[in-house]
């Protein structure tokens, strides 16, 4: 009897193996598209930025003899009322709205980095006074915030940058203070604090590789937000200066022409931003699958 018993669970465990690698197999090929996905996301938009920046003279060089032309194989999308080709203008407003975007997320994340370490390891007071802080800020409409910082500033690209960056900082602060005090707690911390290591050693050593991932992860998820608060408030006349060919200014402009039959003035630029945003997202949430420890077996 125990013979057979185990030539019957012996049989019955035979096929173990080749299941279990199935699931491996499907987690690798679903890695390798995800690496895929963010990496043609990652090419699509600095394709964005290059041809932004190739495409500035275009972007304001005037044609009369072409103004209000409908979208052609000559005009993609179309000319405005100076004459001016759209598509080029489209693709120079998308990069200057993606450089806003990298420069304000970066500014911001490293400010929610900071303030994030100062509530985790400074103590009960840093702790509730940055809390306070956070929930502040939070408390604000972001978009309104945008506008009277960027007002105070004198507008403009220096006054956007900073008017988003400070407005943006607060969700992805109790997101790391919450990895840092996780981190503080692990065994491998209370381990390094018994061999004499001091907080400052311990946290470039243990606690930075280990908040990095959802901090990198954290900042490519601030940049559509970052675009589309900037599109936003220029398209408000709060944000860049009519002279560049941002988005905001873009759609903006094209609301005085709607009425005449010029759909595309605001169709294409609007279409292209949406795009992007989703592309930054699509980016975001491939990289979190990549990188971040707690998706990772996902």
């Amino acid at each position: 009897m125990p013979d057979s018993s185990a030539r019957s669970t012996g049989a019955r465990m035979a096929p173990l193996p080749a299941i279990l690698h199935l699931p491996r197999r499907a987690r690798v090929a679903n890695r390798k598209r995800t690496v895929a996905a963010f990496a043609i996301s990652a090419a699509l938009l600095a394709a964005v930025v290059v041809a932004g920046q190739l495409s500035v003279e275009a972007a304001t060089t005037a044609d009369f003899t072409a103004k209000g032309l409908a979208p052609s194989l000559q005009h993609p999308f179309g000319t405005d009322w100076m004459g001016r080709d759209m598509f080029a203008r489209t693709v120079s407003g998308l990069s200057t709205s993606v450089l806003v975007g990298l420069l304000a997320a970066g500014v911001s994340s490293v400010i929610s980095l900071v303030l994030a370490a100062v509530a985790a390891l400074g103590g009960r007071r840093a702790d509730s006074a940055v809390t306070w802080i956070v929930d502040l800020v939070m408390g604000i409409p972001q978009l309104i915030l945008i506008i009277l910082i960027s007002y105070a500033l004198g507008k403009g690209f220096f006054g956007i940058v900073v008017a988003v960056a400070l407005s943006h900082w607060p969700s992805l602060t109790r997101v790391l203070r919450a990895e840092i005090l996780q981190c503080r707690q692990s065994p491998f911390v209370a381990h390094a604090r018994k061999l004499g290591q001091s907080w400052p050693a311990i946290a470039v050593r243990h606690m930075l590789p280990y908040v990095f991932p959802q901090y990198l992860v954290g900042l490519i998820l601030l940049f559509p937000h970052a675009i589309l608060h900037e599109a936003s408030a220029t398209f408000l006349g709060f944000g860049l200066p009519p002279e560049i060919p941002a988005i905001g200014i873009i759609l903006s402009e094209s609301m005085s022409y709607l009425s005449a039959g010029m759909w595309w003035l605001a169709f294409f630029p609007g279409l292209a931003l949406v795009a992007v945003i989703l592309l930054f997202d699509v980016a975001g949430s491939n990289l979190r699958r990549i990188i971040d420890p707690h998706s990772a077996q996902e």
